[in-house]
């Protein structure tokens, strides 16, 4: 058992107080195992043998060759803002485009050119034969009955068939912290690995070339093209700034300086007029205002006139303002003068302001032709150097466009290829391995299958009853022939397990030892009535007046056993009084002991059993004779077993090895319990020895362990 149960018996057998750990026994588990050795070993070398011709007849070999290829940081430039032609960087990212580009079609598709794999049954699989066993050898031979011809494959599909397989077999990695690549490529064959993995390098670094040499191509063209048209756009840019230049009647910074310079000090000169003829016009307004007054001493203050002063003394005050007179005619003169001297300040300033806004004109518009020349002066510096630029690196790279390499060189080329497939160690370690899960599973679940007892010690801690008794297989092919068997073969194991299970029932009891002994079972077939009768012929074999009974009237057993010998009539004869016991027993002389069997009844059986006249019948057979054996029926068919128990010494209960369920038997068991019968002991009966050698307990259990061989005849 798996698990490890602890078990108590205080009560029938399944109702049993019975506490279980639920704990898996590693003990029993590795006795399981050790029991199941030889199947565990049979499926271990079954598979080991299976392995090995899969690995020596079936797999096909497979051959790998590697070669290896470090990459190099390219720095190279046609121009100083962006290479033209592809470098290498050494990031991840570019170490991984390179593995792509190793593993692309276009690169692989050359391969299959160069080396005319299509060619080849390996790459491709229509010119393999098709084996009649297989699905597609089906499917032509079911064509071919319709009528239906095979069709070719067209040149495209057998080019990325080869494709395919070639990618299948081809591996690419980078190597941590290197810039090396390791390219693997597996083959049935060692140098054509070798050849395809060298072919791969090689157009790779040939593609490298390819790939620069086409874009330097590409870079010289179109350098040469912008070389060209920046020829053409600075002799177009000079021309225009010429001609800008030349009819421009001054353009330089020094002249535009002077010309502000000018404006500035015509500036400063209309300050001061605009300054003089705001004064003239404040003095004008007074002198008006004086005048239109007529006081005297403030036009004399306002005009500061000599000959107005020396009128103003030469006539009296009252006299100065007379109509025509000379006071009035000099005032009226200073008047027009200070009027005409306003106008010339007026005219004065407006013709400032005339020439500061003329020479402010010319100032702008010197400035805008003086940038506009700047302007034209940078774009002709800047297309020049351009220009320059485009022209060196045009140079440059002409000299370089013979002389590219790739990023790339072959550290170790490939070798003829080492044998990778199959993996005969790793397959036969495999097949052990997988044989021995499998054998262990098989044992384990056999073992949880199992619904029978194959051991005393099983069955004696199922039930909490003692085994008294291990009965194997009498190899007899009859029934009439067990007792010519018996006396014939005294010491075979079976006989003697007979004998020890005599001693087992007669050492039960000391003081009292059992006389009546019931034989009983759970169901029909478990060797109750083989026992019965091995059990009288040994009995007997000791002196004693020994009566066997045939308790099973209904099916009547023991005629198979006694058929030449029996009587006309039987048990239910002597029990219903029709003959006298003397006249319905007969006496064997091949068992050496007396014999009822049983007959035929219209009463039922159970009642027979139940009547007193049975009991009277079993006291009578006990004075008459030394042990009386009485063969019932099963329990849990019929109750007969149950009555007859009842004026019993001692109830030996058998149980068939590795057949009877084990419900059953508890059943059985709790049946009696529940009539107050109590079973003297178990009986492990019909073993099969080969079976118990096949389960793994051949050599621990009495009459059919190695050890005891010696002690038997066979």
């Amino acid at each position: 058992m798996l698990v490890r149960n602890d078990t108590r018996n205080t009560g029938p057998v399944g109702s049993v107080d019975r506490i279980e750990d639920d704990e898996i026994d590693l003990l029993a588990l590795v006795g399981t195992l050790w029991r199941g050795k030889l199947l565990i070993l049979s499926i271990v070398l079954i598979f080991l043998a299976l392995g090995v011709y899969y690995a020596v007849e079936v797999a096909e070999e497979r051959f790998t060759s590697s070669t290896t290829l470090t990459v190099q940081e390219n720095d190279a430039s046609v121009i100083d803002l962006e290479s033209v032609v592809p470098g290498f960087s050494s990031d991840s990212e570019a170490l991984n485009t390179e593995l792509e580009v190793l593993r692309s079609r276009g690169l692989l598709e050359r391969v299959v050119a160069k080396l005319e794999l299509t060619n080849d049954p390996e790459f491709n699989g229509s010119l393999v034969p098709t084996s009649p066993l297989s699905v597609g050898g089906i499917i032509e031979v079911v064509n071919g009955w319709r009528g239906i011809e095979p069709t070719q494959p067209s040149e495209t599909q057998t080019l990325n068939g080869a494709v395919n397989a070639l990618a299948n077999r081809l591996t690419a990695s980078v190597k941590r912290q290197t810039f090396v690549i390791t390219l693997n490529v597996t083959s049935g064959d060692p140098q054509k690995s070798q050849l395809i993995a060298n072919t791969i390098a090689e157009l790779y670094l040939e593609d490298q070339v390819r790939v620069k040499f086409d874009t330097m191509d590409q870079a010289v063209t179109w350098l040469s093209a912008r070389v060209v048209e920046l020829e053409e756009e600075i002799q177009t840019r000079d021309d225009a700034l010429k001609e800008q230049s030349a009819a421009a009647d001054f353009v330089n910074p020094e002249g535009l300086e002077l010309m502000n310079r000018q404006v500035r000090e015509l500036r400063e000169r209309l300050i001061g007029e605009e300054n003089d003829a705001a004064q003239v016009v404040a003095n004008f307004a007074q002198l008006q205002n004086a005048v239109a007054a007529k006081q005297t001493e403030m036009v004399l203050e306002i005009t500061k006139d000599p000959t107005l002063d020396r009128l103003n003394r030469l006539s009296a005050a009252d006299q100065l303002w007379v109509s025509g007179g000379a006071f009035e005619a000099r005032v009226d003169a200073l008047v027009s003068r200070a009027r005409t001297d306003v106008m010339r300040a007026q005219t004065q300033v407006a013709a400032l302001e005339n020439s500061i806004s003329a020479m402010e004109s010319r100032v702008t518009q010197q400035a805008e032709k003086l940038s506009e020349l700047q302007q034209m002066r940078r774009e002709l510096d800047t297309i020049s150097i351009l220009y320059e630029t485009f022209l060196t690196r045009l140079r440059e790279t002409t000299i370089q466009q013979g002389i590219q390499t790739a990023d790339a060189r072959v550290l170790s080329k490939a070798i003829p290829g080492e044998k990778v497939a199959p993996r005969s160690s790793m397959i036969a370690a495999l097949s052990l391995v997988l044989g021995l899960i499998l054998g262990i599973g098989l044992v384990l679940l056999r073992e949880l299958r199992e619904n029978g007892y194959r051991s005393a010690d099983e069955l004696q801690d199922a039930t909490g009853l003692n085994v008294i008794g291990q009965i194997p297989l009498f190899p007899v092919a009859a029934r009439s022939d067990l007792i010519a068997y018996m006396r014939d073969k005294p010491t075979s194991s079976a006989v003697e397990a007979v004998r020890n299970l005599r001693t087992s029932i007669l050492l039960s009891d000391i003081d009292q030892p059992p006389q009546v002994i019931m034989s009983t079972s759970t169901v029909p077939g478990e060797g109750k009535t083989t026992q019965s009768v091995a059990l009288a012929q040994n009995l007997s074999g000791l002196g004693k007046k020994v009566l066997l009974i045939e308790g099973d009237i209904r099916r009547r057993t023991l005629d198979a056993y006694f058929k030449q010998d029996a009587g006309k009539h039987g048990v239910v004869s002597v029990i219903s009084g029709s003959v006298s016991l003397s006249e319905a027993v007969f006496y064997s002389d091949r068992l050496k002991a007396d014999v009822l069997i049983g007959e035929k009844t219209t009463e039922n059986a159970a009642d027979v059993f139940s009547s007193q006249k049975f009991a009277d019948f079993i006291e009578t057979v006990r004075s008459e004779n030394d042990f009386v054996i009485i063969d019932t029926p099963p329990v849990l068919v019929v109750p007969d077993a149950r009555v007859i128990g009842q004026h019993c010494d001692a109830i030996v209960y058998n149980v068939k090895w590795d057949a009877t369920k084990k419900g059953q038997v508890v059943a059985g068991l709790n049946e009696l319990r529940a009539v107050n019968l109590n079973v003297a002991g178990l009986v492990l009966a019909q073993i099969d020895p080969k079976g118990m050698k096949r389960y793994g307990y051949g050599e621990n259990y009495g009459a059919y362990s190695a050890y005891g061989k010696g002690y038997y005849d066979a």
